[in-house]
């Protein structure tokens, strides 16, 4: 039976969402201090921040972040869930699967800004992104819901278990443990670690990279969407999928471009189209 999730009382009113852009590059900053736990009216906002940006042809590249410099998110909001019934738990994990789905499924890059503590709920988030990168010193990060009783609801289990394997995912959730970002990175849950000193104004000469005029950023797309779309299905189907996501790259005058200048020996000028 279908049930409408409401927000706590006076949240709805709350912006827990920031959103800009740079220079073709969205930032979605997940805002609730200090810990930036969200709640089903945050996942609203965060739905409508990647819906945005996934529609605007002037953004390429989308970083997700943390207000403050303490975390970049530990996860849902405990005193929300120990509130609220059963019913509302299970749709509140639907919803924030969805969401997760939504970004992972986006044809733009994703690159998840861990500027903080990014545990629970807050690392489900961060592996729905196509590369993690961690500020140095700056925090934990781990799945410790069995400490809670409860298992990481939003995708966790999945996703984890995809990045570091079957029996090492089991281990890290079963323990609840968190660890460093040395330690992350070195199991291939995160991609980089950054020095703090300008980690956001060096992430985001990194993420600019990826946009026009630098990178083709429709192929950059592509490339994910192929690998989104052929992890979970058969080779010959995955390979069908890749075919035609070249085919559309081929029709593309980044294609003609970036062909063109090889050829004539001169950086190549991508403009998306």
């Amino acid at each position: 039976m279908a049930t409408t999730l409401q927000p706590v009382s006076g949240e709805s009113t709350k912006q827990l969402i920031n959103y800009r852009t740079d220079a073709g590059v969205a930032v979605i900053e997940l805002s609730d201090p200090p810990a930036n736990t969200y709640t089903y009216e945050m996942n609203r906002q965060l739905d409508d921040a990647i819906l945005k940006a996934r529609m605007d042809n002037d953004v390429y590249v989308i970083v997700l972040t943390g207000a403050g410099d303490k975390f970049f998110s530990a996860g849902a909001n405990i005193k929300m869930l120990a509130s609220v019934d059963p019913t509302f738990k299970y749709y509140f994990c639907l919803h924030a699967n969805e969401t997760l789905l939504r970004l992972e499924h986006t044809p733009k890059l994703v690159i998840a800004a861990l500027n903080g503590h990014c545990v629970g709920g807050g690392l489900e988030i961060a592996m729905a992104a196509d590369i993690r990168i961690a500020r140095k010193d700056a925090g934990k990060i781990g799945l410790p819901e069995v400490n809670l009783g409860v298992l990481p609801g939003t995708g966790g289990t999945q996703r984890l278990s995809r990045l570091v394997g079957k029996s090492k995912a089991i281990e890290l959730m079963v323990t609840g443990n968190t660890f460093s970002f040395e330690e992350a990175l070195e199991l291939g849950i995160i991609n980089d670690i950054y020095e703090r000193e300008n980690f956001m104004e060096n992430l985001m000469e990194y993420a600019h990279q990826f946009c026009p005029p630098n990178k083709a950023a429709k192929a950059v797309g592509r490339i994910k969407r192929a690998v989104q779309t052929g992890w979970e299905i058969p080779m010959e189907s995955a390979l069908a999928v890749e075919r035609e996501n070249q085919q559309l790259l081929f029709q593309s005058e980044d294609a003609k471009e970036g062909l063109a200048a090889y050829v004539e020996k001169r950086p190549a000028i991508f403009k998306a189209k």
